[in-house]
């Protein structure tokens, strides 16, 4: 293979599902027949490049006790860039984008399980705070998929089988919440990367690896892996595309949507007399055509009353969301 398809290869694999081991970057260049060596200086160089964003486990934030949801405001021209930073300024909210849509601002926020206002309250506040014009609240009735793996080699399917885990139950502990805010860091770039984290935990490799298997068969972490940076990867063309459907038959036709490779996330959410979509597909394309393309393969597949792809116009915060620490507290006592 060439560089390129080596580090296109290793993107592709890192985004899958990185090794948890005590040398995973060794492990990698096994699998690619290049040095450890080789594979953390393609890394370094990518996260130069802004390429990947992060290397973390990748934690599910309603597991962890916080309410979340996505949220659309209706803000003037010329109140965008003050909303933004109001908006952006609340630690929970992780993606804050500017759409093609009267409904212009789109972003995700999470709660803390101790918020004294809630998840309605803070919105109604953001709002106030924002001068929105109207907003929607669009909570998470039913998730289909939840995802993000960019093809960076060309070679991926159309398609992919999409099943619904069975998780088992599990009760978080201190120690348990005291793992989760150590670990949801960057990842970094040495060859036994996370010697650093059990020492400061006083655990052992088995043990902290069995912990980490742990969340995920709870599904309290979805994976642990590489997040990249669409844009920088040449996905230039992400749309949120939404549509009426009967939500009777939900389950069908969100799982014939999910399907589709290019589809990150799929979910239903709630109609309201002014907003009559209800089920979210997120598609990347590097082209506006390719994602158009796309969107219509699926439109061939699925029934639906009405669609509408809402293009990305600017994006104003995208970041991980810092789990179990003050930021939460600190902002209500601030705004509130």
């Amino acid at each position: 293979m060439s560089r390129d398809e080596v580090k296109n290869t290793l993107l592709s694999l890192i985004q899958k599902e990185f090794p948890l081991t005590k040398k995973p970057f060794e492990k990698l260049a096994q699998k690619l027949s290049i040095t450890e060596d080789e594979v953390i200086q393609i890394l370094k160089e990518e996260k130069e490049n802004s390429i990947i964003r992060q290397i973390s486990p990748i934690y599910d934030t309603k597991k962890l006790g916080y309410k979340s949801s996505l949220v659309s405001f209706k803000i003037d021209e010329k109140d965008i860039q003050k909303a933004t930073q109001i908006i952006n300024s609340h630690p929970g909210v992780s993606h804050n984008y500017e759409r093609n849509h009267d409904f212009n601002i789109w972003f995700t926020i999470a709660i803390a399980p101790d918020s004294k206002l809630g998840l309605d309250k803070t919105v109604e506040l953001l709002a106030k705070l924002t001068n929105a014009k109207d907003f929607i609240i669009l909570p998470t009735l039913k998730l289909f998929k939840i995802q993000v793996k960019l093809d960076t080699t060309g070679n991926d399917k159309k398609k992919e089988k999409i099943s619904q885990k069975i998780f088992k139950d599990i009760t978080l502990t201190s120690k348990d919440k005291e793992i989760i805010s150590k670990t949801q860091y960057d990842l970094p770039l040495t060859s036994e990367p996370f010697k650093n984290i059990i020492q400061e935990l006083n655990l052992d490799y088995d043990e902290f690896f069995n912990t980490l298997q742990k969340y995920k068969d709870a599904g309290v972490m979805r994976r642990f892996a590489a997040i990249l940076n669409h844009r920088k990867a040449g996905f230039n063309a992400n749309a949120m595309v939404v549509w009426d459907i009967d939500e009777k038959k939900g389950e069908e036709i969100g799982k014939t949507a999910a399907s589709f490779s290019a589809v990150s996330h799929c979910y239903l959410r709630p109609k309201y007399q002014n907003w009559p979509y209800n089920l979210f597909t997120m598609i990347h394309g590097k082209t506006k055509d390719e994602t158009n393309s796309i969107i219509e393969e699926i439109a061939n597949e699925i029934e639906y009353k009405s669609k509408m792809p809402l293009y990305s116009t600017k994006e104003f915060k995208k970041q991980r969301i810092i789990y179990f620490n003050n930021n939460f507290y600190n902002w209500e006592e601030n705004f509130s």
